[in-house]
């Protein structure tokens, strides 16, 4: 079992002229190598836990991606670069809007991918077993 997490200092835009700093962390286990753990005020009274696909966070750097309840996109600065990105969570009339800086996210990203490589995800998996219990 391998496990990484990156604590940062992320804003969270409460209106378009309104923003928190805040803490979060990011967090991965090998033991479930598909999923990403987000903890939005992860110092705070009553943090919130996102899960969602390690996938879409690695393609919500680059371009815009997500449905329903998790999506994130890239930002871009003045010269073009991408040096930050949004994640929005929730749905309704309950979403919450945070600004994230990409570089210390990619380069944790990065080092998960060392961890468990993309597309060797299921090798461990043992499918009979998983039959047997459907059955």
């Amino acid at each position: 079992m391998k496990n990484s997490h990156l604590a940062l200092e992320i804003t969270h835009w409460v209106t378009s002229e309104l923003f928190l700093e805040l803490s979060c962390e990011f967090s991965y286990d090998s033991r479930d190598p598909l999923a990403v753990t987000l903890v939005l005020d992860a110092d705070g009274e009553r943090p919130v836990r996102w899960v969602f696909c390690r996938q879409l966070l690695a393609d919500g750097l680059i371009t815009r991606v997500g449905e329903g309840e998790v999506v994130i996109w890239p930002l871009l600065d003045d010269n073009g670069e991408r040096s930050s990105f949004c994640v929005r969570v929730g749905g309704g009339d309950r979403t919450a809007l945070f600004e994230i800086p990409t570089e210390p996210v990619g380069q944790w990203l990065a080092g998960t991918w060392a961890m468990v490589p993309g597309g060797t995800e299921l090798d461990g998996v043992d499918w009979d077993a998983l039959v047997q219990l459907a059955e």
